[in-house]
C-alpha cells in the first residue's frame, strides 16, 4: 500500500473518534437516571408567568444565583428567565460555587417562548434633530461616557471615516515620521486642520492581514502628531502601518465633521452627546438605540484546582458591548487574527526602513502578544456548554474559551475542557464569533497539565457579519487545542477568514522554524524538543462562503503548525474573493485535508512551503487529496525534503460536479 493510501487510513480512524460527538445528537450533560430539577423564575414584576412549574419566583438575577449557590449540592438547577432586555450594571461572574456540584447540573435560559436578553450597554432616548440639512440627530448620556460601537434597531452603527490614501501605492502625499503622519495636500490637511476634537481622532489602516488603529494626540499644521506607543509599534515589524505587503488602504476615524451619510455616528464624550445620522424616513424617536457600557457580559471562570463544572447557557441573547482599549495610547497594534502587541519596546535605529519585513528587536514581542477578550469569557472549567443562544451586537470577540490571562477578567487563562457550543448564533459584531485557546507560552506548552485545553465541540453554529471592526478576525478561531472539534457550522459574510486552526508559524514545534531562527526569535524563546498541545482537530462539514472581503491574506480554511491527527474533510468552501481556498501555513505539518468542494478561489489550495529549501517554513508530510475545485490551481512546491502530497483531487470545470461532491456541498453547513 503506497503512502498516502495509508496515511488517508490512519486519518479515517482518527477522524471517526474525533467525529462520534459530532454526527449524534446528544444533551450538555449525561444523566444516568431521571432525577429531580429545581425550577427558579427570574420575573421583574415578581409574577410568575401562567402553567410554569417554579420552585421560586424572584425579581433578580442576583438573588437566583444566590438560590443556586444554595441549591446545587443536592440536586439539578434550572434558571429560567422572563422576556425582556436586562440591562446589566456589571459582568455576571460564574465561579465554582456557581456550577453543578457533586455531579448535578445548573442551566440558566429564557422561559420557552420568550426571550431575555443580557444587555450591557443603555437605552438612548431623548434623540433631537441637530443639524436638520444634514439629518444629524443628537442625544445627552452621561459626561466621559466612552464607547467604540452603537447599535441601532439591532445593527452595528459606522464610526465615521475620512479615506486619506486608497492603496500602498497612493501614499506619495504622505511622510511618515517618529512623530506622526504629515500630510502634503493643501485640500486634504485643511479638511483635517478642521475637524473637531483631534484627540478622538485614529488612524486606522488596513494591510494584507492586519487592520491596525493608532490614536492621534493632536492636528500641528499640516501633521497628525500621532499617541505613542501605538504609533511606534504598527510601524515595525511585519505588513506594518507604513510598508504593509498588499492593499494598505489608510483612514481617519471618528470626528464629528465626517458624518456624512446613513447609519454614522459620534460619540463627544467630554460633552455628553451622541450624535447619528439615520437613513432617510427612519424615525429616531421610534429607534432602539444602545450605547454599550460593559465590555463583557458573562465571566465564568474558576481555578485550576478547583474549576467550574456542569454550567449550561441556553436560548439567551448576549448583546450590547464594546472594548474600549484600542482608543487608549496602546491602540489596537495588530499581527492577526486579534494578536496584538501592548508594551513599550525598544526599536532599532531607524525602523521606519530598517524594520519594514521583521527585525530581532520586533521577535522580542512575540511572545507577549495579547488576544482581544471576548463579550462571553470561559476558563478553568469543565463541561460548560452554549445552546441555542443569540451572539449580537457586540465589541469584542463573541465566545472566548481558554484564551490568555490576559484576555480573561478573572486573569486565569486556559483549561477549558468539554465544552459544547451548538446550534447558536453569531452576528453583527465587531470581531471574531469563537475563540478557543492562547496564543503564550503557557498555551502551547503549560506548566501545569490543567491548563490545557481539551475536548471542545463547535457545532451546527451560523456565524454571519462578525469581525466587522477588527476585520483581520477569522470567524472561528482554534489556537493550541487538544482535539477541537468544528463541524457542521455555517460561516459568510466575513472580511477574513472562515476557520483557522493553530498558531505559531511552527516556531514553537520540536526544532522550531529556520526562518525565525535567523530572525533573530530564539534570542527571547527556546527552541522546543516536545510537541505543543495543538492535536486531533476535526474540521468538517462546514459550509464557508462570501470570506476575504477585506482582507488579502489567508485562506477559507487556514492551518498554522504542527497538528498530529488533525483532519480537514467534507467542507464546501465557494467565493473567497481572490485569495485562497485554504491556505496550509508555515509549519503546519501531519494534517490531512480530504473529500472538500473549493470552488471561486485564486487557488483552491496554497500550500506556503519556501520554494528554495523546506526547511525554511517546515511546512511538511501533509496530505491533501479527494477533493474537487474548479479554478485556481494548488500550490504546492516539490522536491526532496517536502513531502506534501496533493493527490487524486478533480478539477470540474463544467458545474458537473460527481455525486459524491454534491453528497459534500447538500451535507455541509448548521443543521436545525
Amino acid at each position: 500500500m503506497d503512502r498516502h493510501r495509508t496515511m488517508r487510513a490512519a486519518a479515517g480512524a482518527s477522524a471517526l473518534a474525533l467525529g462520534i460527538a459530532v454526527l449524534a445528537t446528544t444533551t450538555p450533560f449525561a444523566s444516568a437516571a431521571p432525577r429531580s430539577t429545581d425550577v427558579i423564575v427570574v420575573a421583574p414584576d415578581g409574577k410568575k408567568p401562567k402553567d410554569l412549574r417554579a420552585d421560586q419566583v424572584v425579581r433578580t438575577i442576583g438573588a437566583a444565583q444566590a438560590l443556586v449557590r444554595a441549591k446545587n449540592a443536592r440536586s439539578d438547577v434550572r434558571v429560567l428567565l422572563s422576556g425582556g432586555t436586562y440591562e446589566l450594571a456589571a459582568p455576571l461572574r460564574f465561579g465554582p460555587a456557581d456550577g453543578g456540584r457533586n455531579g448535578h447540573n445548573v442551566t440558566w435560559q429564557s422561559i420557552p417562548g420568550q426571550h431575555a436578553v443580557l444587555s450591557g450597554g443603555s437605552k438612548v432616548t431623548g434623540w433631537t434633530l441637530h443639524d436638520p440639512a444634514k439629518n444629524i440627530w443628537v442625544a445627552d448620556v452621561p459626561e466621559g461616557t466612552q464607547s467604540r460601537q452603537l447599535y441601532v434597531d439591532g445593527k452595528l452603527a459606522d464610526r465615521t471615516q475620512l479615506l486619506v490614501a486608497e492603496s500602498k501605492n497612493t501614499r506619495t502625499q504622505l511622510a511618515f515620521s517618529q512623530r506622526g503622519l504629515t500630510v502634503n495636500d493643501p485640500a486634504l490637511a485643511a479638511r483635517i486642520a478642521g475637524l473637531s476634537n483631534p484627540g478622538d481622532l485614529e488612524i486606522e489602516e488596513l494591510g494584507s492581514f492586519t487592520d491596525r488603529y493608532s490614536p492621534v494626540r493632536s492636528v500641528d499644521g499640516n501633521t497628525l502628531v500621532m499617541e505613542q506607543p501605538a504609533w511606534d509599534n504598527n510601524n515595525f515589524g511585519y505588513d506594518t502601518l507604513k510598508s504593509p505587503y498588499a492593499r494598505g488602504a489608510i483612514y481617519l476615524n471618528n470626528a464629528y465633521e465626517l458624518i456624512s451619510g446613513p447609519n454614522q455616528w459620534y460619540l463627544d464624550s467630554a460633552r455628553g452627546k451622541v450624535f447619528y445620522r439615520p437613513a432617510d424616513g427612519q424615525a429616531m424617536t421610534a429607534a432602539d438605540v444602545r450605547l454599550p457600557r460593559l465590555e463583557s457580559l458573562v465571566q465564568v471562570g474558576g481555578s485550576y484546582r478547583d474549576p467550574v463544572q456542569n454550567l449550561a447557557f441556553s436560548n439567551l441573547t448576549f448583546a450590547h458591548t464594546t472594548w474600549n482599549f484600542p482608543s487608549g495610547p496602546q491602540g489596537y497594534v495588530d499581527q492577526q487574527s486579534g494578536a496584538h502587541v501592548v508594551g513599550d519596546y525598544a526599536k532599532p535605529a531607524g525602523f521606519l526602513t530598517s524594520c519594514q519585513n521583521g527585525c530581532p528587536e520586533f521577535e522580542k514581542t512575540r511572545n507577549e502578544w495579547h488576544q482581544i477578550p471576548s463579550a462571553v469569557q470561559v476558563s478553568a472549567a469543565e463541561h460548560v456548554s452554549f445552546t441555542g443562544n443569540s451572539f449580537e451586537q457586540l465589541g469584542s470577540v463573541g465566545l472566548g474559551l481558554g484564551m490568555d490571562p490576559n484576555a480573561h477578567a478573572s486573569r486565569v487563562g486556559y483549561g477549558a475542557a468539554q465544552i459544547d457550543v451548538r446550534g447558536n448564533s453569531f452576528t453583527d459584531s465587531a470581531a471574531s464569533a469563537i475563540v478557543v485557546g492562547g496564543i503564550q507560552p503557557d498555551a502551547h506548552h503549560p506548566r501545569d497539565p490543567r491548563m490545557v485545553n481539551h475536548d471542545v465541540r463547535i457545532t451546527d453554529n451560523t456565524i454571519r457579519g462578525v469581525s466587522k471592526n477588527y476585520r483581520d478576525n477569522a470567524g472561528i478561531l482554534s489556537t493550541y487545542v487538544t482535539r477541537a472539534t468544528i463541524a457542521h457550522n455555517t460561516l459568510t459574510d466575513l472580511p477574513y477568514d472562515g476557520v483557522d486552526i493553530g498558531w505559531g508559524w511552527g516556531i514553537n514545534d520540536p526544532g522550531g522554524n529556520l526562518y525565525y531562527l535567523n530572525a533573530g526569535l530564539y534570542d527571547y524563546q527556546p527552541i522546543y524538543r516536545t510537541p505543543t498541545t495543538f492535536r486531533e482537530n476535526y474540521v468538517a462539514y462546514n459550509l464557508i462562503h462570501d470570506t476575504k472581503q477585506a482582507m488579502h491574506d489567508g485562506g477559507s480554511i487556514y492551518t498554522l503548525s504542527s497538528s498530529p491527527g488533525t483532519v480537514i474533510e467534507r467542507n464546501y468552501v465557494y467565493d473567497s474573493q481572490v485569495t485562497f481556498g485554504a491556505l496550509i501555513d508555515q509549519g503546519t505539518r501531519y494534517v490531512v485535508m480530504r473529500d472538500n468542494v473549493f470552488l471561486g478561489s485564486s487557488r483552491w489550495v496554497y500550500i506556503n512551503s519556501d520554494a528554495g529549501n523546506p526547511d525554511t517554513f517546515n511546512t511538511k508530510d501533509n496530505l491533501v487529496t479527494g477533493n474537487w475545485w474548479d479554478v485556481g490551481p494548488a500550490r504546492n512546491p516539490e522536491g526532496p525534503g517536502y513531502n506534501n502530497q496533493v493527490v487524486d483531487n478533480t478539477q470540474v470545470t463544467d458545474g458537473a460536479f460527481p455525486p459524491e461532491a454534491q453528497k459534500v456541498m447538500a451535507e455541509a453547513g448548521a443543521r436545525s
